[in-house]
């Protein structure tokens, strides 16, 4: 039986660049309407419009069943909430999953980011933290791809880095790490093979090879890891109540290292800290 490598070209890595920084576009329009009085919708429609202005289309809505350009997921809410009339409240968390489609390659990336509240600084506080969790354990795991051998270092990585900061500074809250969704391959479509778990397992998973394109993402909790998707057959939120983040990016690895396809500085700055600095795809 025919079987598809889950690895590209050189060609095919040079074309997922585009979709990548439309991706990246669209987030980063998003980024100044993440306000209190603004509706998810409306934040929705400002990737829509980003990323058709630029030629590309929507990867979300080419799933069956799913009509918006975004996942919006607030507060309680982890993953895959529907943009609609909710609007923003001073102090929410809010984590902006978003997708685009160019030229028959996908790019996926998601952001979390906290609505200020100057009266609740300490809500504010313990919020950020968790987010700043979250995207550090991304970074991590995308870090472990530019030297590891199998695809289960990236997420020994992301656990190791999550268990790393131990119960939250700010609130003493410990970390959930959602188990039930994980990260993937990505290319001519938006969710291929393999999965990405975000915590170790016994499996060493698919060897990392130049060629192969992973979005690793994250998905934690300030407190438990059990979830449950809501009456719209499509939010997953906490059990226990405690707020959800979510951070994405789809990542490349190539002949001389790697490249974060979502990030305009192939992420850089994000891996700084970590010793490893990114290389364009040739």
């Amino acid at each position: 039986m025919f079987r598809k490598s889950i690895y590209k070209t050189p060609a095919q890595l040079r074309s997922m660049v585009e979709p990548g920084l439309i991706t990246a576009a669209a987030l980063e329009a998003v980024r100044p309407l993440v306000r209190a009085g603004v509706s998810t919708a409306e934040l929705d429609a400002v990737a829509d419009r980003l990323i058709a202005d630029r030629g590309a289309e929507s990867n979300f809505k080419l799933v069956r069943g799913y009509r918006h350009t975004t996942c919006i997921s607030v507060n309680e809410q982890v993953v895959h909430g529907i943009p609609g009339e909710l609007v923003l409240q001073p102090g929410d968390i809010v984590s902006v999953d978003c997708g685009a489609q160019y030229q028959g390659w996908n790019g996926d990336s998601a952001v979390t980011f906290v609505v200020p509240d100057p009266g609740r600084p300490d809500l504010v506080a313990r919020r950020e933290e968790l987010s700043r969790v979250t995207e550090g354990s991304m970074w991590a795991g995308i870090a472990a791809m530019a030297s590891a051998s199998h695809i289960g270092e990236i997420g020994a990585a992301i656990q190791e880095y999550i268990e790393a900061q131990g119960p939250s500074a700010v609130s003493g809250e410990t970390y959930g790490i959602l188990r039930e969704y994980v990260g993937h391959g990505i290319g001519r479509k938006m969710h291929e093979s393999p999965s990405v778990f975000n915590y170790r397992t016994p499996d060493a998973g698919a060897e990392i090879r130049p060629g192969l394109v992973l979005a690793i993402e994250p998905m934690v909790t300030a407190g438990g890891e059990e979830t449950f998707v809501e009456d719209d057959d499509w939010t997953v939120s906490t059990i226990d109540g405690s707020d959800g983040s979510h951070w994405e990016h789809s990542v490349a690895r190539h002949e001389s290292g790697i490249w974060v396809l979502t990030s305009p500085d192939g992420g850089a700055a994000g891996l700084a800290p970590f010793g490893v600095t990114p290389v364009p795809i040739p």
